[in-house]
């Protein structure tokens, strides 16, 4: 009950949200963004077709295919989400902030992807474009990344031919800023890295981690590969640990100050589960 309370609450901000980043700045400058919000935008701007019914009419294959591809509590979350952002595109008027054609790409993204991301925090999307990209990225040897770039380029590029290039522009400079927004919403500042670090001193390296920093620490055996023959190789510690970019100058200089020959490799790590990620308080 209460992770459905929490999931509705997201859901509700992130409608909020959309629908301002669209009222607010896109619609009333002529503005576009990518993904199906945007194939909603285009059209409308070009048939003056009610924009709340195309956002439905658009997303619903994707949200039919999302059903089959990632589960039913997810399209239904999905539909309800959409119909929510439509209705409220529909009969709520938001003051127009700006005119100003850089502050309605940049601030209309924003918030747009403010609430893209805020909805699928909560379980849902409000652009089937992700549901698309999943499927191909399951069929196909693309990645997601790769399959929502291709879909935008597209439809910047029929912005370009039926509007102008100038818009077409702007609808790039806003879609940058709504993907930027998404990732920044849904990882927020604590994005996690994945830290291997190499040392002869391993043992006070791991204690520093788990005494000082508060985070868990992983070792396991490792050789050096660099010698002439397999009797020469130098057996090590290996550690491995997950920390924050907010801790990344904090960690290298407390190891710089044990070893400073220390060899750390750093990884972005896209989701956790399980195990001390989140930070020990210290005794």
């Amino acid at each position: 009950m209460k992770r459905n309370l929490i999931d509705a609450v997201l859901l509700v901000l992130g409608v909020l949200c959309a629908s301002f980043g669209l009222k607010g700045f896109l619609l009333p400058n002529e503005f576009i963004d990518g993904g199906v919000t945007g194939i909603s935008l285009l059209i409308s701007e070009l048939t003056q077709w009610p924009l709340s019914l195309l956002l439905v009419a658009i997303n619903l294959p994707f949200i039919i295919l999302g059903y089959s591809q990632i589960g039913r509590e997810f399209s239904v979350k999905s539909i309800l989400a959409i119909i929510g952002l439509a209705l409220v595109v529909h009969f709520i008027d938001f003051h127009i902030v700006t005119q100003d054609k850089l502050l309605v790409a940049i601030f209309g993204g924003f918030f747009l992807g403010a609430g893209i991301g805020l909805a699928i925090r909560g379980g849902a999307v409000l652009d089937g474009t992700e549901v698309l990209a999943i499927y191909i990225s399951r069929k196909t040897g693309l990645t997601i990344g790769d399959t929502i770039l291709v879909f935008n380029i597209f439809i910047f590029g029929v912005a370009a031919h039926l509007l102008s290039v100038e818009t077409a522009l702007y609808a790039i400079l806003t879609y940058l800023c709504a993907s930027k927004t998404v990732d920044f919403v849904i990882r927020g500042v604590e994005e996690y890295l994945g830290v291997t670090i190499i040392s002869p001193k391993s043992t006070e390296i791991r204690s520093m981690i788990t005494h000082e920093l508060g985070r868990g620490a992983t070792t396991y055996n490792g050789k050096g590969g660099y010698a002439e023959n397999e009797d020469a190789l130098t057996s090590y510690d290996i550690i491995f640990t997950v920390i924050t970019r907010l801790e990344i100058a904090k960690l290298q200089a407390r190891i710089d100050a044990i070893d400073p020959k220390a060899f750390v490799i750093m990884n972005s790590v896209k989701d956790t589960r399980g195990g001390m990620v989140k930070r020990r308080p210290l005794a």
